[in-house]
């Protein structure tokens, strides 16, 4: 995509040209955004859903697009555009698929372990940093799937991926104030599972 200052400016242009031409008519042209953001919409996408669901959701925010594309104030770049649309395509995937239930009982020694750690952490810090860690990951997706589509997508974007909450709340289309309430929730809540998992499975031990 360029690195230079000059060559974005020249993408960008280039990205209102077909637009432009698409919105007249020339529909084939849309094809040619869809190879220049397919990398960049499923990387966003497959950090949100399950991998096996990340190429039709990918899809879906593609076709989004198309649709929307009308309505595309031009105002930011497209990439920019498109990468909301994204973020809010996981956000009503989630919406829409009902919760799964997955027991914490299928968690390995080690991940039930970081239960323990997550629980004791005692900063933000300590706390993204756990959360971080590659050997979370199944840990995560149970707890994930605890969440209301909200909540989730908040913890993924600043716990996760490590954005701002300002960039989160641009992506989301939020206030920052809600994106800082969400965030001081989403720990409350995950720590309240933790907790509660953490005491069934002592209970469990000693009964």
């Amino acid at each position: 995509m360029g690195i230079s200052i000059t060559g974005v400016q020249v993408l960008v242009s280039d990205d209102m040209e077909i637009i432009e031409r698409v919105l007249r008519g020339e529909i084939d042209r849309f094809a040619d955004l869809i190879t220049r953001y397919r990398q960049h919409v499923f990387k966003i996408v497959s950090g949100h859903v399950p991998a096996d669901q990340a190429a039709e959701v990918a899809h879906d925010v593609f076709v989004r697009a198309y649709r929307s594309l009308p309505r595309f104030s031009k105002q930011v770049p497209f990439e920019h555009w498109l990468s909301r649309l994204a973020v809010r395509t996981c956000y009503d995937f989630w919406r829409a698929r009902r919760r799964a239930d997955v027991p914490v009982s299928t968690l390995t020694a080690d991940q039930a372990g970081w239960l323990d750690r997550a629980l004791a952490a005692e900063s933000d810090a300590q706390f993204r940093d756990q959360a971080a860690w590659r050997e979370t990951l199944e840990v995560l997706d149970w707890a994930l799937a605890q969440l209301s589509p909200e909540n989730r997508l908040v913890l993924t974007l600043v716990y996760l991926e490590g954005r701002s909450v300002r960039e989160a709340a641009d992506l989301l289309g939020w206030s920052l104030v809600n994106v800082k309430v969400r965030c001081h929730r989403v720990r409350q809540k995950l720590r309240t599972l933790f907790l509660q998992e953490w005491e069934r499975q002592h209970h469990d031990r000693t009964s």
